[in-house]
């Protein structure tokens, strides 16, 4: 019989999260066990998290994959939720993740969770924002181990063929206040389309050209502004629409930057 101390375990992933990670931890007070699993972070992140009782693996690198299986390792217990820091768990979220793993008896040993976005402070609709499943409450000997780089992803047992079970979904949504304001937004970007571009660079991506860019562009600009009606989430639908395309431009463009690099001849002195 496994300890109540030991059934259920959160994993967060945090880095410079003073802001948000006090209403983070709160909203997951009821678990048994938390791990937090910190990158580095120089404000108060590790402070306050020790301070609400997290057990701190702290000063971690690699990718967001390499930490969430550093979690899954440190963690005892035999259900993981993982929780970004800039979200929450809901009470109603909370009833739900009890209800299907006590007394678990389903196949189903991984399940989605929908996330119900803020971005500047508005509940995003539209524009793909909504429902946003997130595969996050996992049984831990199901588990493999995640892989990816960016948008990473578990790998499950039995998945994806399913023979030995399936992803359920969640009906209550996890809170992710995502970008606050465009500063931080911009700033992600950067970051973020640095890893993507040496992805796509790694995977010999074509060589870029003015018709890549713009065909790439457009299909973002197609993705979230037509197919998902992005505007109708009113004027932050639609910076947020102009901004996805910037930010898939930054990151060909940074591609284009390293693929040029590589056939560029040196410069010598005569």
């Amino acid at each position: 019989m496994v300890a109540k101390k030991q059934f259920l375990s959160a994993i967060v992933l945090t880095k410079n999260s003073k802001d948000t990670i006090e209403d983070c931890l709160a909203s997951i007070a009821w678990v048994d066990e938390i791990v937090v699993v910190d990158n580095g972070s120089e404000d108060e992140t590790v402070d306050l998290a020790k301070r609400l009782k997290a057990k701190v693996i702290g000063n971690t690198k690699g990718s967001f994959s390499d930490r969430r299986n550093i979690g899954a390792k440190e963690a005892k217990g035999v259900w993981l939720l993982y929780i970004d820091a800039d979200e929450q768990v809901t009470p109603a979220l909370k009833k739900e993740i009890l209800s299907q793993i006590t007394n678990h008896k389903s196949p189903i040993t991984a399940f989605a969770i929908p996330r119900r976005n803020f971005l500047l402070g508005h509940r995003m609709r539209y524009g793909g924002w909504w429902p946003d499943y997130v595969l996050r409450l996992i049984r831990k000997n199901s588990l493999i181990e995640w892989k990816g780089e960016l948008h990473e992803q578990p790998v499950i047992k039995g998945l994806p063929a399913g023979r030995q079970g399936g992803v359920g979904k969640l009906k209550n949504p996890l809170i992710h206040n995502t970008h606050r304001n465009l500063s931080s937004m911009v700033e992600k970007t950067n970051e973020w389309s640095e890893i993507e571009a040496k992805l796509m660079y790694g995977a010999n991506h074509p060589k870029m050209n003015i018709v890549r860019f713009f065909t790439a562009m457009f299909r973002e600009f197609w993705h979230r502004g037509v197919k998902e009606k992005g505007f109708l989430d009113g004027p932050i639908g639609v910076i947020e629409i102009i901004y996805q395309v910037f930010s898939r431009f930054v990151s060909y463009a940074k591609l284009w930057e390293l693929q040029i690099t590589e056939h560029r001849t040196p410069i010598t002195e005569h």
